[in-house]
């Protein structure tokens, strides 16, 4: 019997992406490529923001009533906040490191480069920064939870959820038809990611084609060194130090790669970590991590654990300070660090949210703001690396935190690893 010809959803996107760059590159500079490519990645990303949050609340309600323990779930949760805040910082002090070492912006003469746009990301700043120190951990309780929903307010609709699925469990029996109404809408939920998944290299297509498109590549050159710093120490961070965390968790991060190999295509092309959340917490459930574990340990990581992103900004803060000939002692970088730990949580939701972050940060240590307007250009070509880092480090996380717990089902893992012998 003649085997049926079948391209994998990692090649469709792989060839979405080569399709989108060529078109990018011969069209650079028409405005009207951006009008014809980007509904297809529009649509594309609001098919997946139209999915994330019902699997989030139905998967995390039948988790959390499925365990039904408030001590065990409150522990969870420290854990998981010890684990985000450990990761990201030594996240960036590898940044701080590589910039310290290989002076991305030395030499860089400012008049070469050209300026982007950062006046949208200047309001965001103003009004997070207007935000008193609790105001996250308040954000968190939601007024009206349909709002959260609406607004796609991680946190909140996360704090409901545990709520709500404490509720369901307390109630005993009479809790057993809302368990089964929600496991049955995170069945259907991930039927349908299966179908949103198959437009996605055409949403690839149209996004890529018009970054290519607009900045082509030209703008690449005179900040080529910050750029390849930046992948090259995402890089590192991702084989050393998330490698040496994979190892604790008995997994190797090559593995890891492997299975996750069409979600980190997907999400270096869309640079949107929200476009695989549905498919990774599937995957690191059927590696061996618990469903309450998985649907609480990686949306959380969505806003407290973006290594990537922490990484990148502590690199961009000591290329503009370098670009600018201004030295920063190790007691201004402990400080940038210090800041960083704390303007980096929270606030994932907030469009070009590295941009918001550095914005809110810079000036602590005496960092003229307008250096960002030098590095907007290439802003995607880096936010694609460090959504990929951001991915690997979620998923991996919810791993070492069912190690932590005692509940790693390494059975389970071998056996997913056996079905799929084709994985590399």
């Amino acid at each position: 019997m003649k085997k049926k010809f079948k391209i994998s959803l990692a090649a469709q996107i792989l060839i979405g992406l080569i399709l989108g760059i060529i078109i990018g590159g011969i069209f650079y500079g028409n405005p009207k490529i951006e009008t014809y490519l980007q509904p297809l990645g529009d649509i594309f990303l609001h098919l997946i923001k139209m999915i994330v949050v019902p699997i989030i609340i139905s998967t995390l309600i039948v988790g959390v009533a499925g365990t039904g323990d408030m001590k065990q779930l409150g522990r969870l949760g420290g854990k998981s906040i010890i684990y985000f805040e450990i990761i990201t910082t030594v996240a960036i002090v590898v940044g701080l490191l590589s910039a310290n070492l290989f002076h991305p912006g030395t030499g860089i003469n400012m008049s070469e480069l050209s300026q982007g746009d950062i006046s949208k990301y200047v309001t965001t700043t103003e009004e997070v920064q207007h935000e008193g120190p609790f105001d996250i951990i308040v954000g968190i309780v939601p007024t009206n939870i349909i709002q959260s929903m609406a607004e796609g307010n991680m946190l909140a609709i996360i704090f409901f959820s545990v709520i709500f699925g404490l509720g369901v469990a307390a109630v005993g029996e009479r809790g057993k038809p809302v368990l089964d109404f929600f496991q049955g809408v995170a069945d259907a939920m991930f039927w349908v990611t299966n179908l949103v998944m198959k437009f996605a290299p055409i949403g690839v297509f149209g996004l890529i084609g018009v970054t290519v498109s607009k900045y082509g590549f030209a703008s690449l050159v005179p900040l080529a060194k910050l750029a390849i710093l930046v992948y090259a120490t995402m890089l590192f961070f991702i084989f050393v130090v998330l490698g040496l965390v994979a190892k604790f968790a008995g997994i190797s991060i090559f593995y890891l790669i492997k299975v996750l190999k069409d979600e980190l295509i997907l999400a270096f092309s869309t640079a949107s970590s929200e476009a695989v959340l549905p498919r990774i917490m599937l995957k690191m459930e059927k590696l061996g991590a618990p469903k309450d574990i998985v649907s609480f340990v990686i949306p959380t990581g969505y806003s407290f654990n973006l290594d990537g992103s922490t990484l990148y900004q502590a690199i961009a803060a000591l290329f503009i300070a370098q670009m600018y000939g201004i030295h920063l002692s190790i007691g201004e970088q402990i400080t940038l660090m210090l800041v960083l730990m704390v303007t980096s949580k929270g606030i994932a939701g907030v469009p070009g949210v590295s941009f918001v972050v550095l914005l809110a940060t810079l000036g602590t240590v005496g960092i003229p703001l307008e250096g960002l307007a030098f590095i907007a250009g290439i802003d995607r070509i880096l936010d694609m690396g460090r959504t990929v880092v951001n991915v690997i480090g979620n998923s991996l996380a919810s791993l070492v935190m069912a190690k932590w717990e005692g509940r790693f089902d390494r059975e389970k893992m071998k056996n997913y690893f056996k079905d799929n012998e084709n994985l590399a």
